[in-house]
């Protein structure tokens, strides 16, 4: 069977990119550190998880648990791998204004392991997570994949800028063809702790309070799970691509009032969620939009999940697995 190699797959979209590349025939290779950025217990079911569907269906997933900065690599030398999709990543905003450090050995010097790694061993596919943040507050709406991206809000978006400049040197300076994927704000099953979705359900069943940034007034490109999973499949397998370092958005495509996402919430949890209502933090946006079109054009694929249905498909798994 051909093998694909998955890093940050114990992660809440590697999670899922495993299992659809499992019930498409791949054995799977994951690789993830297990951090204690959010819950280790959390990303162990997640693993826990991918191995049951794994058996279910007579596929092969072996994990190794490993950081993307480690000898790792010389290990895997031997494997013989087909593809390979980079996941793995110091996520988080905020969190990249307080540790700026941990940003710079996973998203820059991980990824030029990874870069050496497909250069090295020829291999032929690799797809790499950018993120929408990269746009910043200059870009003009909705977001297209030609803006310059050159004002991050966050060094998280820096370091997601700078993969996307060294995927393309490497592509001139070797000819390592690569696809970067900018994710918009994806929620779902298994979804992170440390994201708005989780902490708002979380706060609806726990009767806690939240704070609501910039007033409710932010507006979301909310992308659910199943829709930037087959957008990543979509791209993987399309022979359309030609050889380059391309870059494509993977969002809904319709953005959302954050007040107005809380409101949903609220009616599929049947809870009153509790807010405070303050000022926008540092690195954040006021909007984000996806500009679809060049991934559409490409794959025929276009986002099937509204807000409603994608909420109560959330709130279900939560209640499944935390009460």
């Amino acid at each position: 069977m051909p093998k694909i190699l998955i890093t940050g797959a114990a992660g809440f979209i590697g999670m899922h990119t495993s299992i659809r590349f499992l019930k498409e025939g791949w054995d799977v290779i994951g690789l993830d550190n297990l951090n204690n950025y959010y819950s280790v217990q959390l990303k162990k079911d997640r693993i826990f998880e991918i191995e049951k569907i794994a058996r279910d269906i007579n596929y092969n997933f072996k994990f190794y648990e490993n950081d993307i900065n480690s000898d790792i690599w010389q290990e895997l030398v031997g494997v013989n791998i087909d593809a390979v999709i980079h996941l793995a990543a110091q996520a988080g905003v905020r969190y990249s204004l307080e540790n700026p450090m941990s940003y710079l050995s996973s998203n820059i010097l991980g990824f030029q392991k990874i870069l050496e790694f497909v250069h090295k061993n020829n291999i032929g596919q690799f797809l790499y997570a950018s993120s929408s943040s990269v746009y910043g507050k200059d870009s003009e709406l909705p977001f297209n994949e030609s803006s310059s991206c050159n004002s991050p809000e966050s060094y998280y978006a820096a370091t997601k800028k700078m993969n996307e400049l060294m995927a393309y040197a490497y592509y001139k300076s070797h000819d390592v063809r690569s696809i970067g994927m900018r994710f918009f704000t994806v929620y779902g099953p298994w979804g992170r702790p440390d994201m708005a979705p989780y902490i708002f359900i979380d706060a609806a069943f726990n009767k806690k309070p939240i704070k609501v940034f910039n007033y409710g007034n932010q507006v979301r490109d909310f992308t659910y799970i199943d829709d930037i999973v087959e957008g990543v499949y979509q791209l993987f397998m399309s022979k359309q691509v030609s050889p380059g370092a391309h870059i494509y958005n993977i969002g809904n495509g319709t953005p959302v009032k954050l007040y107005d996402f809380i409101t949903c919430m609220e009616k599929h949890t049947g809870q009153n969620i509790e807010k405070e209502f303050v000022e926008s933090q540092k690195g954040d946006v006021s909007f984000t939009n996806a500009s679809i079109e060049k991934l559409t054009t490409l794959t025929g694929f276009s986002p099937r999940t509204n807000i409603d249905d994608g909420l109560r498909k959330f709130v279900n798994w939560y209640i499944d697995y935390n009460l």
